[in-house]
C-alpha cells in the first residue's frame, strides 16, 4: 500500500534520513524502533505528508504524494490518513464526541452523519459513556482512546502513531496495544507505529529497526 524509495530528508547540513527503502502493506501493524535520533519519528512525519522529504519518493496506492501540491497533500492527509501522537492534543473546551467529529466537518461531512459514525467508534472502543465528558474529566487512557477515535473517523486507509503509549501507565499502555490489534483485526486497519515499548514493537507484524537514518 505504501512505497518509500531512497528517502532523504537534510535539516541544513544535518542528513537525519540517508535514502530509506520501505514497503508497508495493507491490513498490517508495523512498528519502527532504534535509539533517540535514529531517524524514526523524522520517516513518520514524512510518511504522513505532515513534513517532505528532500529527496525521494513516497507512493501511496500508486500515487506519487511527493508530488502534490499544498492544498491536494492537504486533502490527501484529511482523508487517508490518521495520526495519534504522545500527547492526546485533544482541545479542552470540546467534549469527547466533538473532539473526533473535528475531522470529520473539516471534510465536509454533515453533523448527523459526523456524530453518527463517532458514536460507533465510541462504542467500538468502549467510550460511550463517556461522549460529552471533556478531556479533564477522562483519564489518560480514556484520552488517548478519544484520540485513537478521531484519527479513524473519516476510514483513513493508515494511521501513524508516534509513541502513542509513552505517556501511558502499563495497564493503559496494554489496553492501547490491543485496541490497535484489535482495529486490524475488525476493520483492516494498517497502523505504523513509533516506540520505544519492546513489548509493543514485538507484537507487530514486522518490526524495522532504524540506526543512523536508515533501516537496518
Amino acid at each position: 500500500m505504501i512505497i518509500g524509495k531512497n528517502i532523504k530528508k537534510q535539516y541544513g547540513s544535518l542528513e537525519v534520513l540517508k535514502g530509506v527503502d520501505l514497503h508497508i502493506k495493507e491490513s498490517e501493524v508495523v512498528s519502527v524502533v532504534g535509539s533517540s535520533g535514529a531517524g524514526k519519528t523524522t520517516l513518520l512525519t514524512i510518511l504522513g505528508t505532515l513534513d517532505r522529504p528532500t529527496s525521494g519518493e513516497i507512493l501511496f496506492n500508486g500515487i506519487n504524494i511527493t508530488s502534490l501540491n499544498e492544498k491536494k497533500l492537504a486533502a490527501f492527509r484529511n482523508q487517508h490518513i490518521g495520526f495519534v501522537f504522545q500527547f492526546h492534543h485533544l482541545l479542552p473546551e470540546f467534549t469527547a464526541i466533538e473532539n473526533i467529529c473535528i475531522p470529520a466537518f473539516i471534510n465536509k461531512v454533515s453533523k448527523k452523519d459526523a456524530e453518527l459514525k463517532a458514536n460507533e467508534l465510541l462504542d467500538l472502543l468502549g467510550l460511550k459513556h463517556r461522549a460529552d465528558h471533556k478531556p479533564s474529566e477522562l483519564s489518560g487512557g480514556e484520552q488517548q482512546r478519544v484520540a485513537v477515535a478521531r484519527a479513524l473517523i473519516n476510514n483513513p486507509k493508515v494511521i501513524f502513531a508516534d509513541e502513542p503509549s509513552g505517556n501511558l501507565d502499563s495497564e493503559n499502555a496494554h489496553n492501547l496495544h490491543q485496541l490497535f490489534f484489535k482495529l486490524r483485526d475488525e476493520l483492516k486497519q494498517t497502523i505504523v507505529v513509533v516506540t520505544h515499548n519492546e513489548i509493543l514493537a514485538n507484537m507487530a507484524d514486522r518490526k524495522l529497526i532504524m540506526k543512523d537514518g536508515l533501516i537496518q
